[in-house]
């Protein structure tokens, strides 16, 4: 779900950025059944993401659910590579970049949604974490030096106003207390995953596979979390969790990290559609579920939060725009 970075930084609950030269074709290409079918399969598992970052978070500590999600997705994303005969990198330039990747793409953002999760719907969470391609645009412009286009800058300027409109309220009401420190910390998670762009376009000057640049980062993120979750969380004192908690970590790790890695650059290879639409359909799979699963309130103000922040990344993006116009011009 970005706005055409040029490497993936990773394996987040927000789409790795779309590589060059992946092959995707234009927006508003025709799609075959298969190809939406992926489409929507993806925007669910990663929308589930959210789902099931709110049921672990009911017997588990935050730096648990990271570990577990990374080593169980790295484990299997080796062994895919293992099996499809590719192999990880073994040059220092790669585990180096794997490293400042792995705080900011993985570390910092899963511990920042996860805390911000526990005192905020599921929903509403993916809302916020839906800003990341307008964080990714501006710190393009600030730090990368690419030139932010009019049609981006208004589209960053849509979606902060998306922001204002569901968080404006109770920043004025309570300051600092109550939700707010929650949706800013997953507004910092999304800061995070657009500032871990310029790691992806380092990894794509090195010619890394995007599955072992992503093996390389979850293996990462798993050695840094093992001491940190020996030391504080101690898990092996709390009571066992039940099968839907391991069910949901399950599905956090091989569902929404290394599936979902594996079938988005599917689509790229075979043509398919761009992140973009991804973008688009995450946080609604997200609230859906927690709505219909957990129980979630959706209120009024969430959705046209929403809607507003899904048209700035519509028009951050441009195509989606363009093609509309394209439509409304015949």
């Amino acid at each position: 779900m970005s706005p055409r970075r040029e490497a993936p930084p990773g394996t987040a609950a927000t789409p790795p950025a779309t590589p060059a030269g992946a092959g995707a074709r234009a927006y508003g290409g025709s799609m075959t059944a298969l190809e939406w079918s992926m489409l929507f399969g993806l925007a669910l598992i990663w929308g589930g993401s959210f789902f099931f970052n709110k049921v672990l978070l009911a017997a588990f500590e935050p730096l648990t659910i990271v570990l577990g999600r990374a080593g169980i997705a790295a484990l299997a994303l080796v062994a895919a590579i293992h099996v499809a005969g590719g192999r990880l990198p073994r040059a220092w330039a790669a585990w180096r970049i794997f490293i400042g990747a792995s705080l900011l793409n993985n570390i910092a953002p899963f511990l920042l949604i996860l805390w911000g999760q526990k005192h905020i719907a599921s929903g509403l969470a993916a809302i916020l974490n839906a800003t990341t391609p307008l964080f990714a645009a501006v710190l393009a412009h600030g730090l990368a030096g690419e030139r932010l286009a009019a049609h981006r800058f208004a589209g960053v300027l849509i979606g902060l106003g998306g922001v204002a409109v569901m968080m404006g309220p109770d920043l004025v009401a309570e300051g600092l207390g109550g939700d707010v420190v929650a949706q800013l910390a997953v507004l910092g998670a999304a800061f995070c995953y657009g500032l871990s762009s310029l790691f992806g376009r380092r990894l794509h000057a090195l010619k890394i596979a995007p599955q072992s640049a992503a093996a390389g980062q979850l293996m990462i993120t798993a050695i840094i979390m093992l001491p940190f979750v020996l030391v504080f969380d101690r898990p092996w004192t709390l009571p066992a969790p039940g099968w839907d908690v391991w069910a949901a970590l399950a599905g956090l790790a091989l569902l929404s990290t290394a599936l979902g890695y594996v079938v988005f650059f599917r689509l790229l290879s075979a043509g398919g559609v761009n992140a973009s639409l991804v973008t688009l359909l995450v946080p609604v799979t997200a609230l859906l579920l927690g709505t219909l699963v957990l129980g979630e309130v959706f209120t009024l103000r969430q959705a046209a939060g929403m809607t507003v922040i899904l048209i700035g990344l519509a028009v951050t993006d441009g195509r989606p725009v363009a093609f509309v116009l394209r439509r409304l011009g015949r």
